[in-house]
């Protein structure tokens, strides 16, 4: 590894000129400072990758530079040299969000290895910045929208929680496509720590083999494959969020060690020996009864006690009211200048039509619905034919008249939307010769998301 930029901090200028010669035979460049306080002069021109500094320092020390860096920039690896009169205060320097120490009298080599390390967490923290803008563009252009009762209470929860600087864990619970992510988004947006990271975890996935790996980093060799570190996701959202999506889906084997990183807000790689400090805040969603699983031991009753210190439930589209209309002309506009059309309104049929229909999707399939329907609209006004729906009496008819096997026709209950659930997922099974990725294609889903719900149903898959 070559080409990052590297700054030593040390006063002992035969040693930091060692460790500058030796790095630039490696393809580093170094500069060196002899002191904190020339160090911080530097950092605006030089913004280095990782910087080396001493503990003991002539004027401000090791610790405090630590700390400015931090402030300048979360994403700069700092690497902390001690003697060993001063362990102790390296490994302060590591709870402090340190990247690691070395001992002195140094291994040139050792320090060569421990920069390419450095270096390579700091790149991974840079590239997060694309997908923090990314996140907070996706925030911009959907909006949340909605003036029910029922949002509102929800909303203003949210900001309430968005304005604690010391945010606790937030559990928001919501049947699919609620926008509990949306949400999440929000709280994140509307706080102090917007500017900080977001990371989202798709529970559901992350494979159980790889999600510890993901969660909290590993050590090169921990595992076969394991040839440098990893940064993990909890260290990635240092300052910021972390969601988990779809936290009910964590493997119970893993649930005591997500525990334990919430509360001692430590976090310990896999293969490694050392706990690192976190400041991260904790945001959570799922669509399953977590206080239910919980109950009957498929989810830890001490990990849902500790996510849920607030609770925000996200009602489905079928209890909103009057959010239907309000949502159908904002995703009207949207889509029309997205693919350049001229469609303007919807009219009084194609409304009532959306009124009467259940939204099993909710806002998610609503936002398809509009967003296929501006697609076929060959004037400025969607009707009923453009939207694609059935009433749900008809849906029923339509379902129970084309089914084609055992389980797939209407369920007993129309009114049932898990019972709707299973028979749509049936249906498609049966329709796709028992192929999934067609399946998922036919109901509009990803092959994961359909695959989550086998299990649920307990259909195989």
């Amino acid at each position: 590894m070559s080409g990052g930029t590297i700054l030593v901090v040390d006063d002992e200028r035969t040693l930091a000129r060692a460790i500058r010669g030796y790095l630039a035979e490696a393809g580093y460049e170094v500069e060196v400072a002899g002191n904190a306080e020339q160090a911080l002069e530097m950092l605006d021109r030089l913004r280095p990758d990782v910087v080396f500094t001493d503990v003991r320092l002539p004027g401000m020390s090791g610790i405090d530079l630590l700390r400015k860096i931090r402030e300048f920039d979360a994403a700069i690896s700092v690497c902390v040299m001690t003697a060993f009169g001063t362990i102790e205060g390296a490994v302060e320097a590591v709870k402090l969000g340190a990247f690691d120490y070395i001992k002195k009298p140094l291994d040139l080599e050792e320090v060569r290895l421990l920069a390419d390390r450095a270096r390579e967490t700091s790149q991974l923290r840079q590239e997060l910045s694309y997908y923090r803008k990314k996140a907070a563009d996706d925030v911009a252009f959907t909006g949340i929208v909605g003036t029910s009762p029922v949002m509102k209470a929800v909303m203003e929860r949210a900001r309430q929680v968005a304005a604690l600087d010391e945010t606790p864990p937030v559990l928001i619970t919501g049947e699919t496509g609620t926008g509990k992510g949306l949400v999440a988004r929000t709280i994140h947006t509307s706080g102090a720590r917007k500017g900080r990271p977001f990371i989202d975890v798709n529970c559901t996935a992350l494979p159980a083999t790889l999600m510890e790996a993901e969660l909290f980093g590993y050590e090169r060799g921990a595992f076969t494959d394991a040839k440098e570190s990893k940064l993990g996701l909890f260290e990635a959202a240092e300052g910021g969020f972390l969601f988990l999506d779809e936290v009910g889906d964590i493997e119970l084997a893993l649930q005591g060690k997500l525990l334990r990183a919430i509360e001692d807000r430590t976090v310990r790689r896999v293969g490694g020996i050392r706990d690192r400090k976190i400041d991260v805040r904790i945001l959570a969603a799922t669509n399953r009864d977590l206080e239910r699983d919980a109950q009957h031991d498929r989810f830890r009753k001490d990990l849902y006690f500790r996510l849920a210190v607030i609770l925000l439930r996200l009602p489905p589209l079928r209890e909103r009211g009057d959010d239907i209309p309000l949502l159908a002309d904002h995703y009207l506009k949207h889509y029309s200048a997205k693919y350049g059309r001229d469609v303007r309104q919807i009219n009084a049929q194609a409304r009532d039509l959306m009124r009467a229909y259940p939204w099993p999707g909710n806002v998610r399939e609503l936002s398809h619905v509009m967003e296929r329907a501006v697609l076929w609209s060959q004037g400025d006004t969607l009707d009923v034919e453009h939207l694609s729906l059935s009433t749900p009496t008809a849906t029923a008819a339509s379902a129970a008249g084309s089914a084609t096997g055992p389980g797939t026709g209407a369920p007993a209950d129309p009114l049932d939307l898990t019972q709707w659930e299973r028979t749509l997922i049936e249906r498609a099974l049966a329709e796709s010769g028992g192929n999934q990725t067609k399946a998922a294609q036919l109901l509009g889903i990803t092959r994961d998301t359909l695959r989550y719900r086998l299990k649920k149903f307990g259909l195989g898959g």
